[in-house]
């Protein structure tokens, strides 16, 4: 029986002529696969990784989606949030005099507890603390009285309709007698008020 690849050995590579049918089907066979790997290995692999990248920009696009489509459900809800914010903006902006109001603010702070009778020791306006959109005016006072006229003192800053808070206070007997039973010496409050100023332009 007949070798396959009988006279393969004489073959002239450069003379295609001379080559046999079974050569030349071989040949051809070896190129049609060389040819079909080339094809997977530059269009197959570079179309999977561009399914790849799509599948996961599909993931990132159903995302920002479910995202959007949840604002725009609460979109109504998210307007009626802003208007009410800016509402209660406005009102909180109306309680905060301006920088020039401030003096008049502070006597009236000072009329106050003279009305009550109390006397005031220390009146100290400190410097300015800046906030977000407004600044924080602290005075630092010391005041003398009867424990009702220091209590309707702070009641009556309360009350007021611009914002002014008590902070930092402490109360003692003022030029207590170690001796006395009863000692009725007037009481002393140190107390730090602020009170806040809009910064206009913020």
């Amino acid at each position: 029986m007949k070798n396959l690849f009988d006279g393969w050995s004489d073959i002239d590579i450069a003379d295609l002529d001379s080559w046999p049918n079974t050569f030349k089907v071989f040949g051809a066979f070896v190129i049609a696969i060389a040819m079909i790997y080339a094809t997977y290995h530059f269009k197959v692999i570079e179309q999977r990784q561009t399914l790849q990248t799509a599948v996961a920009k599909e993931g990132a696009l159903k995302k920002e989606f479910e995202e959007k489509k949840a604002l725009a459900i609460n979109l109504e809800a998210y307007k009626a949030q802003k208007i009410e914010a800016e509402n209660m903006f406005s009102v909180l902006k109306e309680q905060l005099p301006s920088e020039t109001e401030i003096p008049d603010l502070l006597v009236d702070v000072t009329q106050l507890g003279l009305s009550r009778g109390l006397v005031f020791e220390q009146f100290e306006p400190r410097n300015d603390v800046g906030k977000d959109f407004y600044k924080e005016k602290p005075v630092k006072i010391i005041v003398s009285g009867k424990y009702h006229e220091i209590a309707n003192f702070v009641s009556d800053i309360a009350a007021l309709p611009r914002i002014v808070n008590v902070n930092d206070f402490e109360i003692s007997r003022k030029n207590k007698d170690a001796n006395a039973k009863d000692d009725k010496s007037p009481l002393k409050m140190s107390a730090l008020i602020k009170t806040y100023y809009y910064e206009e332009g913020k």
